[in-house]
Formats: C-alpha cells, sequence, structure tokens
C-alpha cells in the first residue's frame, strides 16, 4: 500500500496535486510546539526517524471582560459548567478572574471526555463528586451524564462564537435551565505556506481545524494525504468536508494521537 504527500500549491490556483511515498516520514500536528524538550511527539519522531512539524490552524482570541459584561450573563447564578474543550477551561477560568468572580466550590462541572476533565485540575480541586464526564467522547454520552443531574443544575456552556447547537438544543429540549456565555473567538491562521511542505499525514485536533483548512483551500482535494482526527467531533468535521479519516483518537485501542500515529506507521511499513 502506498501513502501519499501533498506538492506545493500552485499559485495560479488551489489544486493539489499527489506523490507517492512509500513510507510516512512528515507529519504535520495541527496544534502548537509543546513546550520544552520533553513530548510523546519527539519521542515519536525519534523512534521512527520522522520529520515531525508543528503550526496551529487556528487563533484562539479571548472576549475581554468589558465584552463579555454585555452578554448580561451573572456566572455565580449557576450551578454547573458543561466543557467541551481545553479552550472553554482556559476561558472559563480567565473571564471569572478578570471579573473578580469566585466559582463556588460546590460548582459541578460536565466535560465532553476525561482528558478535558482531568485538565481542571489547572484551575480547581479535582474531586470526582463534582467533576463528570461522558464514556466516549461523543455528545450522546455527555448527555447521558447531564440527565442524571439535570433537575438540580443551571448550566453554563462556556463557547466561542460558533458553539456546539447540538448541546444547546439538547440542554432546550430537556428543559434545563442554562447560559451560553462566548469567552473566545476561533479564527483560521494562514496556513497555506505550511500545507504546501508535502506532509504524509495530516492531524486535526479541533473542527476549528479543518474549517481553516477549507478557508485556507476552499477547494482542497485530499488526494491520498492520511488525515488523523482527535475527538467525535473533529470527527464528524472532517467527514462532512469530504476527507477520508485513516487515524483516528480517542478509541480504546488507541487512546492517544500518539498511540493512533504509532499503530497506523507500523501498519504502513507491514504493507
Amino acid at each position: 500500500m502506498q501513502l501519499y504527500g501533498l506538492l506545493s500549491m500552485p499559485k495560479t490556483d488551489e489544486k493539489v496535486v499527489a506523490i507517492a511515498t512509500k513510507t510516512v516520514k512528515k507529519i504535520l500536528i495541527t496544534q502548537p510546539k509543546p513546550d520544552g524538550l520533553r513530548s510523546p511527539y519527539y519521542d515519536l519522531a525519534s523512534k521512527y526517524n520522522l520529520t515531525l512539524d508543528f503550526y496551529p490552524f487556528i487563533v484562539v482570541e479571548a472576549i475581554i471582560a468589558k465584552d463579555f459584561r454585555k452578554q448580561k450573563i451573572e456566572i455565580g447564578a449557576y450551578t454547573a459548567v458543561i466543557f467541551t474543550s481545553r479552550n472553554a477551561i482556559d476561558h472559563f477560568f480567565r473571564i471569572c478572574d478578570e471579573m473578580k468572580v469566585t466559582v463556588s466550590q460546590e460548582t459541578k462541572y460536565f466535560c465532553i471526555t476525561e482528558a478535558v476533565a482531568l485538565y481542571l485540575q489547572k484551575f480547581i480541586l479535582y474531586r470526582k463528586r463534582k467533576v463528570f464526564y461522558g464514556a466516549d467522547g461523543t455528545n450522546k454520552s455527555l448527555f447521558d451524564v447531564i440527565n442524571k443531574h439535570k433537575d438540580n443544575e443551571k448550566f453554563l456552556y462556556p463557547c466561542s462564537e460558533s458553539f456546539d447547537s447540538e448541546i444547546t438544543n439538547w440542554l432546550k429540549c430537556n428543559n434545563c435551565g442554562y447560559a451560553t456565555p462566548v469567552l473566545y473567538k476561533i479564527i483560521s491562521n494562514d496556513v497555506k505556506d505550511v500545507i504546501a511542505r508535502n506532509y504524509d499525514v495530516i492531524c486535526f485536533f479541533t473542527p476549528g481545524g479543518v474549517r481553516s483548512l477549507l478557508h485556507n483551500f476552499p477547494s482542497f482535494k485530499q488526494n491520498g494525504t492520511t488525515i488523523g482526527a482527535f475527538g467525535i467531533n473533529t470527527f464528524k468535521a472532517a467527514e462532512e468536508a469530504g476527507l477520508t479519516l485513516d487515524i483516528k483518537a480517542p478509541l480504546p485501542q488507541s487512546p492517544s494521537m500518539i498511540s493512533a500515529l504509532e499503530k497506523f506507521i507500523i501498519s504502513a511499513k507491514k504493507k
């Protein structure tokens, strides 16, 4: 089986030409480069002699406290918070700090995945009796958890301007008290030069990253380039964009993007 990489984008249009490569050599991670010198990504690159580049496909822009006040949402009036990303966690606690809002220790947190839930440890004393997460990273599993508590809670769903309407529709249909504070904007980064570097694999981590690809290249054709995606919502965004996914995480056998990449690389070497 042959894998494919991308050639440089022609200056006159946005068509993508493919060249064949026998093995995975160049991988693009559409996130910022890890801090420090230690990262599982570096270990993976060393183990398999890979060129591994990092470049964020999105820029997250904060909504400042002055603009947030215009939304007239009183954070202290809500007893539970729904988080679907680390960005949402960062900006929720940022806005609380800017507005000098003290979050009650009794607040419950409902997270899309365990990884998102564990990230809360950066901001709160993590206690299982107040932190909950879905079983498999889907909205449905998140709803199953929320459903057990919804009668006694008022929910905040911190989000960007392009929030997940499936979540708000569920809250509305189930007669939940809720508000959707918009705390940040997701802006597509300029990735035209990056995509032109002939990557064998491109890994996405958010729906915004997929949208950024299409924003930069509205006529993008995959042409055999291997696409990886992390998270159910990213799977959905990639598939709706017409991309074929060969690498998915988290799954039971591939709980991280690192493990999913390694599994794919090993499989490719055998073919």
